[in-house]
């Protein structure tokens, strides 16, 4: 029987320390493709590459993994594994593990959940793994029970059509469990660092940070990982505001 085939990418990097890691730690349970920018492209949600070739080489291949680094974005990689890396559809699309959480609001910023969406899109169940941890060198290997666990319910039982996940983790090296949450919507504050260069011109520097929209609301991913907890979000790709329709119909055709 043919192992199941799982794509990972991610925005960190082909040589990010989460992205090797994730693939090590789902290896028992499928062969794995690693198609990943070749540097850093946070932020970089579902962007794609439009003015410029892409080009992708091969890092390594041994029995089970093969490993690719793509000048383009996270969603670039995903698409270009389609089209001339994969010889059948992936049973399961990866991304990170992520050095820094997605979150809330975060998910339409982040360049993993790009690779989770594109996934989403090509109708495979795709999951977003991404650690509070910002340390490029951070110790991941409390997640592995929690990524292994979902990953193999996921490959035995799949995911709803236009449904994707996107799990989070606390920093902490013993977690409270596992808890099915909404996306906060909160607000990023203070977003921007304004600084002066040697040559006395002014320039920004991205900075700011979080806030929760409902900080005590045990409903949401940011509420349950400031208490501990794995925070598994359902991500949907109709955005469709469904419950404003009516009330729109009447205010704009009305």
């Amino acid at each position: 029987m043919n192992r199941p085939l799982i794509l990972i990418s991610n925005d960190d990097g082909y040589d990010a320390k989460g992205i090797n890691d994730l693939a090590e730690m789902v290896r028992p349970y499928g062969d794995v493709v690693i198609v990943a920018p070749e540097g850093g492209r946070s932020g970089s949600a579902m962007a794609m590459t439009s003015a410029e070739p892409v080009r992708l080489r091969k890092i390594k291949e041994e029995p089970g993994l093969q490993v690719y680094a793509c000048t383009g974005t996270p969603c670039d990689c995903v698409k270009i594994a389609f089209h001339s890396v994969l010889t059948s559809p992936p049973d399961l699309v990866l991304g990170g593990i992520n050095h820094g959480d997605n979150a809330a609001i975060n998910v339409h910023y982040s360049g993993t959940m790009g690779v989770v969406l594109e996934g989403c899109l090509k109708h495979i169940p795709s999951i977003g793994f991404s650690s509070c941890k910002r340390d490029p060198n951070a110790d991941f290997s409390a997640l592995r029970p929690y990524i292994q666990k979902i990953v193999q319910r996921v490959l035995a039982d799949g995911l709803p059509p236009q449904v994707c996940l996107n799990v989070n983790f606390p920093v902490r090296e013993e977690f409270n469990g596992m808890r099915m949450c909404r996306m906060d919507v909160g607000n990023w504050l203070k977003e921007w660092e304004e600084r002066t260069d040697p040559r006395g011109r002014q320039y920004f520097w991205l900075t700011g940070y979080y806030e929760a929209g409902q900080p005590d609301d045990d409903s949401t991913d940011r509420w349950a990982l400031d208490h501990g907890y794995v925070a598994i979000t359902p991500v949907q790709l109709d955005m469709t505001a469904y419950s404003a329709m009516e009330g729109l119909k009447t205010s704009l055709m009305g």
